[in-house]
This record gives C-alpha cells, structure tokens and sequence, in this order.
C-alpha cells in the first residue's frame, strides 16, 4: 500500500510552470489521504488562470498513478487566503501601489506597428531616467520576447508572486515567457479577464516611475480589463498615415472616454520611407493621417515615426532600435515622442499610493 510519503515523493516530481520550482517545496500541497487504491489530494494553488491550475492538477494526478498501489485519484482545491492591512474592509486591495504612472500603448486595429511603438517608447523613457516596465498583453499574439530576444522562463517566490524579466533596464512580462512557440493561446474572455488581472496583481512590478501597457488591437476583453482595473495614467493611441486610421483611431478614444482614462496623444507610425542612397522621401501610406486625426479628434500629435527597414532587423534580433542604433532618425523620433510624454506624465497628478521617486529631472529633447 502507498504510503503519504511515498505520494509526497512522487509529487516533488511536478513542477509549477510559473515558478519553475516543484510544488511540495511551494506549499502548494496541503494534504494528502491515502486509503486503499485511492489518493485524496489537496492543493492550495497560487491565483492562476483555469489553464494553469488544471495543467498542474492533471500532472498531480499522474504523478500519483505512477504509484502501483494508486489507482484513483481525487483533487481538491482550496482558495488562497486573502489578507489585508486596510483598516477598511470595504476598501479593495490597490493594483500597482509601488508605480507611479500607467501608460496603456492602444491602437483601434492591428497591423499598425504598435507592439514595436511600445518596445522602442519603454527603452526611450528608460533612456531619459526612468525606471520603466512593459508589460505585453496581448495574451494570443505576444510580441515582447522576440522584440527583446526573451527565451527564458520568469520564476516565482514562495508567496507566489512572479519575478519579472529584465532586459535593457526594463522589467518585461508577457504571456510569451509562459508558453513555447508552438503551443495555440485557445482562450475564451474570461480566461484572458483572469490572465491580465493576475499580470496586474500577481507580478513583482517592484517601485517603477512608469509601466508601459501594451495593449492588444481593437477594444474587446482585454482592453477592457486594464482600463477597468490598472490606474492608468493615460493611453497614446498609434496610427498609421492613410485616411482609414481616423476611423480605427476613434474606436480606440472612445473606448477611454467611457473608461475616463486621458488619451495623452496620438503617434503615426509608418510614416515616410527616406532612401539612404539618394535621400528621396517616399510616403508609402500617404502622409499626414496621424496629424489630421489628432486635429479632427482634439487630441496632441506627438510625432511621426519614419519607416526604417533597420526598425524591423532590430526588432527581430531583440535588442530595439533605440537600443541598437540610439543615432538613427527612426530612435531620435522614438526619443522626441518620449520626452514629450515624460513631460505629460510628470505635470499630471500623483497617486497617493505611489512612492515619491525624485522626477523633478531635466528631460533631454532630441
């Protein structure tokens, strides 16, 4: 017959794949009955998303049938206990205490280039003094670990609580760190609600100046979500030349309108190509859509990014162009825009919350 120990042993073989770690050692087991050829199991799981937590019960249940004595295997799961040192029990847990501003990088449709935009702004702010994270969450298509050449798995402390990434200065966390690139994102909305919350709550985000958001296109269940539960400072919605973007771009303001989140301003991206042998400047998607936007919504232009084949190899090889080649035209735009929004975000108004980090900084201007 099986004993306890046996089960315990054969448990230490499954491993939580957020923290990399074996989940006796987590605590994540809290008991363990045997009687016969049947095995009760209880689990006490971090607040991961269903996915998560049935990928490790399943696994749990296989490590015990691996035993010849255990045939059945029954699983329980016990919720995590909530503590509070709010002398208010009305008073919900705050998100992010410790980051003094949330910019959310938003575009109406994809294919605009905004998951590049949000790379290469983060790597600028952080470029101009700032202690910056990004956070990717567009959970079915994420961008960041190939943007900053990511392969690794974050780990987790025992309170299960997620470690970031760090490349360039800047803490990263994107759904890409906890899957394999073959491996399909087949979620409904609610599974992608819990994912973002757990992004927003659950990760180690330690005391920044700024966590930049990057949101995934359109305005569904995600978008939602953040603007919903992040205290986001503003959004900057990224656009693209031709005409059409004012439709795209409006979808986008009216989304943090209803929210009353601040739109901070617009950026065209994709703007002309300039040829580097004869300085000729082509405007592939026409020109001036972003600043005809901004105008027809009232909202700032805070620049134009220029098409630069050099964006895209940068983008590829993880390391942004603002990183890569900081003298190129396409990062002294990047870097323009970022000053203009450091400016913004340091004249708006402080959360009581957030730790008062010395900004009164000089912001260089490209």
């Amino acid at each position: 017959m099986a004993s306890k120990n046996k089960c315990l042993e054969s448990l230490k073989q499954v491993t939580d794949p957020v923290a990399q770690h074996e989940i006796v050692g987590l605590g994540y087991v809290k008991d363990i009955q045997v009687n016969g050829d049947r095995a009760v199991l209880t689990l006490q799981l971090p607040n991961y998303a269903p996915a998560l937590k049935d990928q490790i019960k399943q696994k749990c249940v296989q490590a015990l049938q691996s035993l010849k004595d255990i045939t059945h295997v029954d699983t329980l799961l016990v919720p995590q206990v909530k503590t509070t040192q709010h002398t208010n029990a009305h008073q919900k847990p705050k998100i992010l205490p410790q980051v003094r501003h949330v910019i959310a990088v938003a575009s109406g449709k994809g294919g605009v280039g905004k998951s590049t935009v949000s790379s290469n702004l983060a790597c600028a702010l952080a470029q101009h003094g700032l202690k910056v994270g990004l956070m990717d969450a567009d959970i079915y298509g994420p961008s960041v670990p190939v943007m900053f050449g990511v392969t690794e798995r974050p780990k987790a402390t025992q309170e299960g609580r997620v470690i970031p990434l760090t490349r360039h200065g800047l803490s990263l966390m994107s759904m890409g760190f906890l899957q394999t690139e073959k491996t399909p994102v087949i979620w409904r909305g609610p599974m992608v609600h819990q994912i973002i919350t757990q992004f927003l709550s659950t990760v180690e985000w330690g005391a920044l100046d700024c966590l930049v958001i990057d949101l995934p296109p359109g305005t569904g269940d995600a978008q939602l979500t953040l603007t919903q539960q992040a205290p986001l400072t503003g959004a900057l919605i990224v656009t693209t030349p031709q005409d059409v973007s004012l439709i795209d771009a409006k979808k986008g303001l009216d989304m943090f309108q209803k929210v009353h989140v601040p739109v901070l301003g617009i950026i065209e991206n994709m703007s002309g190509y300039t040829c580097k042998q004869c300085g000729h400047t082509e405007n592939i998607f026409k020109h001036g859509g972003g600043q005809t936007t901004a105008k027809e919504l009232n909202l700032p232009f805070l620049g134009e990014i220029p098409i630069d084949p050099e964006v895209v190899l940068a983008g590829d090889d993880g390391t942004p162009i603002v990183i890569r080649n900081p003298k190129s035209v396409a990062s002294q735009a990047y870097q323009a825009i970022a000053a203009t929004v450091a400016e913004k975000i340091k004249t708006s108004s402080v959360r009581e919350e957030a730790p008062l980090a010395d900004l009164n900084m000089q912001w260089k201007k490209s």
